[in-house]
């Protein structure tokens, strides 16, 4: 029996926990196809062009896969990257992501809060995991740490400081790793003294 459309769709929903219609062309689907499985009540749309099967398991990941999904030229970064790595006690209700300064970014109801950053701020220092099919885009621990005293008087010098311990204590990266990127973020003054007071 041949598969029809819905049937490729919901085939993908295994694979891909979040599929965006402007996506659909590429795997020989159409939108009428996904609007159909919307009408049957199989799928329910998520945000703006974004999608998922009804009865899917809600996983702890779900609401960071939407929003990368959704912004898949972002990064996730401080608080939200320091829970990825298990390096804060700290919870985001929101997804913190970095988006490249000067680029627009549509209105959204997903729980996102958008960072700007700017040159090799940005660039740098982006690892990719997958999850649920997802690509995550996600800043290394020790970008992460620059970052988040880059951004102490947002978060609190005690989160930044409770990320800089832990990455040391979990052996998440080198001492010359935070020197680079304190230099890349521009807080290697500020940086200094907990460093030296870490690693002495």
């Amino acid at each position: 029996m041949e598969q029809t459309e819905e049937d490729k769709i919901l085939a993908l929903f295994h694979s891909h926990k979040v599929i965006r219609s402007s996506d659909l062309g590429k795997y020989g689907c159409s939108r009428q196809a996904l609007k159909r499985l919307v009408d049957k009540g199989r799928v329910t749309q998520i945000g703006r062009g974004l999608y998922r099967q009804v009865d899917a398991e809600v996983t702890e990941h779900a609401t960071v896969v939407e929003v990368c999904k959704a912004f898949p030229q972002g990064v996730l970064c401080l608080v939200s990257a320091l829970h990825f790595y298990h390096l804060s006690t700290q919870i985001p209700h929101d997804v913190w992501m970095a988006v490249k300064a000067g680029k627009r970014v549509y209105r959204t109801d997903l729980p996102v809060q958008f960072f700007r950053f700017s040159g090799s701020a940005f660039t740098e220092g982006v690892e990719s995991h997958t999850i649920e099919g997802v690509e995550v885009r996600v800043y290394c621990p020790a970008k992460t740490v620059a970052d988040c005293f880059k951004f102490r008087n947002t978060i609190g010098l005690d989160v930044a400081l409770e990320a800089l311990r832990e990455c040391l204590k979990a052996k998440r990266c080198s001492i010359d790793d935070l020197w680079r990127y304190a230099r890349i973020c521009r807080v290697t003054n500020v940086m200094r003294p907990y460093m030296e007071a870490y690693t002495q």
